[in-house]
């Protein structure tokens, strides 16, 4: 008896081809990354010490004492978290902007482009962990920088601005305002080195609009500005969405350096503070979650697909 095979829909086969394609990550992930991910988090909840009779550390179970202490007993950590969240907030946005003009830029027809189109990616080669080793280690070029920031400390362009501007608009939201714009401002290299990868993802996309669909528009006499707003980002909507979570998680993890890590790596390799370190470490990671999971939810609610 002959049976009929039922076709797949283009929707199963698409999912089909997602899961194979992070079927390496979910094997990865449980090979090597659960036990240890479940073991941090019952670090978290105990008091380890070490026993040097039979050189081992034990584990013995407080519940919620280490989180207390990171928010009750903790001076500096709740303000190093919130600073570090803040900061990460302003980067994500800066970085998002940039890459998606500098995009609609490249994607352009002028001369030169694959020229220009190399220079831009560079910052995906820079970004790659050779080359930013050899950048963070390399004492000449940290010399260099340094005397670069104090021959320019009075004759920075931006750093006049900041400071006429300042004085013109002293206290309230204003200056806070200025003083977190100049920040993104003098900070624009590092913005640049983080915006490599959205700038190829939001260039795929954009080269994905078919031309008839801005000829259409110019038909019913849409201008340059509402073409933007009412074609270009509605279509590259659903990559606005991996951005935004490649650009948070990649801000956490490229991160290493800053205040709050520095706090927890303290207490773990110099206080041997396991319990109280993993509790930080957790803190972070579910505040980083749960923004992560807001923005997703947020942005989903208007992302346009299309086939």
């Amino acid at each position: 008896m002959n049976k009929k095979h039922r076709h797949l829909s283009m929707r199963t086969r698409k999912a089909i081809a997602g899961y194979l394609f992070i079927a390496p990550f979910i094997i990865g992930f449980i090979a090597f990354l659960a036990k240890p991910l479940i073991d941090s988090l019952w670090t978290s909840f105990c008091k380890v010490t070490f026993d040097n009779a039979t050189n081992s550390f034990s584990k013995n179970f407080i519940g919620l004492a280490n989180y207390k202490q990171a928010f009750n007993l903790d001076p500096k950590f709740r303000q190093l978290l919130t600073e570090e969240i803040s900061t990460m907030v302003i980067r994500a946005i800066s970085v998002l902007v940039f890459s998606f003009f500098i995009s609609l830029l490249l994607n352009a027809k002028f001369k030169g482009r694959a020229l220009v189109r190399a220079i831009f990616f560079l910052p995906v080669i820079v970004s790659s962990g050779v080359i930013v080793g050899i950048e963070t280690n390399n004492q000449l070029l940290s010399q260099v920088a340094d005397q670069m920031k104090e021959a320019n400390t009075f004759s920075s362009i931006s750093g006049t601005i900041e400071k006429i501007l300042t004085t013109a608009i002293s206290g309230g939201i204003g200056s806070s305002v200025l003083s977190t714009l100049f920040e993104v401002i003098d900070g624009i290299y590092d913005v640049a080195i983080a915006s490599g990868i959205q700038i190829i993802i939001f260039i795929s996309g954009l080269q994905t609009i078919s031309a008839s669909v801005y000829e259409a528009a110019d038909i019913e006499g849409c201008t340059t500005w509402e073409k933007l707003w009412k074609v270009t980002f509605p279509m590259i909507s659903s990559l606005l969405l991996v951005n935004v979570v490649y650009t948070i998680v990649d801000y956490c993890m490229m991160r290493s350096d800053s205040e709050l890590m520095t706090k927890i790596k303290t207490e773990y390799v110099v206080n041997m503070n396991y319990g109280f370190s993993s509790a930080m470490s957790w803190i972070f990671f579910v505040c980083v979650g749960a923004i992560v999971a807001l923005v997703t939810f947020i942005i989903s609610k208007w992302v346009y697909y299309y086939e």
